[in-house]
């Protein structure tokens, strides 16, 4: 594919992933410790979500690669955002959907630390086991330590910062935090539409292929959330908390990336541009479908009970 015109210069690339980081400390300044050590108080739903999100999707996605014989460039776009924690509406897509608000805001706290290390790990992992996409890989290495310390910046940090104005002012929290993370949001897409308006022409060329790929992942990922849900005998409130998690990834994150490593690999950020579009409309849709389908008298109870206490919190 033709390299995409990305030209942002430093400068641009750091307001960017100040806007990442802002979008992260929004999220983090409605998160709590209670949110963590709910994981361990009643740990079957959040993990059986974790391990579908960190391990089974980017394992499968890895392996639909290898069986389709995907192009390599799009093949590592696939496998970055399937080693990305879940995105920022996920909870809320949960409680329209009557699903177990709960466990998706523990699932949201554990991924949102967990992905600063098993995001660098598992793409680097997963993209080195396949031999189309390792080449692509070695020809692009970055320092592994340049990666960590994006992810400790742009993860790590305004988590702790986040968490700590949530615990010390809880008043500010919550009049920042939707605020702060809307206005990041918006710039973040302003620069995304630069880069796509700048390269109308080749993103149309290859549309078809790459709408493929994205709805066919994201497909994947809503399917191993729910299939890991009732796997495990899950209640069906929490298999759609579960599926919303996994089905719904940080492509705001994956962006961070690529425009920081990658802004030369036109394909990587094409998926992840689509992917970002596209997991809005089928999150949006599978919440109407189950909006109109109680999850039971007591877990629907249980989902809004949880839901009031956090406050309709809206984590992600």
């Amino acid at each position: 594919m033709e390299p995409l015109d990305i030209n942002f210069d430093s400068s641009a690339l750091y307001v960017m992933n100040a806007m990442m980081a802002c979008v992260i400390l929004g999220v983090a300044l409605t998160l709590k410790v209670d949110d963590f050590k709910r994981v361990i108080r009643q740990p079957r739903a959040p993990i059986t979500g974790l391990v579908a999100q960190f391990f089974l999707f980017p394992a499968s996605t890895t392996l639909i690669i290898w069986i389709f014989s995907i192009p390599p460039d799009l093949g590592l776009g696939m496998i970055l955002l399937s080693s990305c924690p879940g995105g920022s509406i996920s909870n809320i897509l949960t409680y329209l959907s009557r699903g177990n608000v709960a466990v998706s805001v523990s699932m949201t706290a554990v991924s949102s630390v967990g992905a600063i290390v098993m995001t660098p790990f598992n793409f680097a992992f997963y993209a080195a086991l396949n031999p189309s996409t390792r080449a692509i890989l070695q020809d692009i290495v970055i320092d592994p330590v340049n990666l960590l310390g994006l992810f400790f910046l742009v993860l790590g940090v305004p988590l702790a910062l986040g968490m700590f104005i949530g615990a010390k002012y809880p008043r500010l929290a919550k009049k920042c935090e939707k605020p702060i993370r809307v206005t990041s949001m918006v710039i973040m897409l302003g620069f995304v539409i630069v880069a796509c308006a700048n390269n109308i022409e080749s993103m149309l060329k290859y549309i078809g292929i790459i709408a493929v790929t994205v709805i066919g992942l994201n497909a994947l990922a809503l399917l191993l959330g729910y299939g890991a849900g009732k796997l495990t005998g899950l209640p069906e409130a929490d298999r759609r908390a579960v599926t919303m998690e996994v089905g719904i990834q940080n492509s705001a994150l994956g962006f961070s990336i690529l425009f920081t490593f990658y802004p030369e690999m036109t394909a990587m950020i094409q998926v992840v541009g689509l992917w970002g579009v596209w997991h809005l409309i089928s999150g949006m849709a599978l919440t109407w479908f189950w909006a109109r389908r109680p999850t039971g008298p007591e877990e629907r109870a249980q989902s809004y009970h949880s839901l009031e206490a956090e406050g309709v919190r809206e984590a992600g």
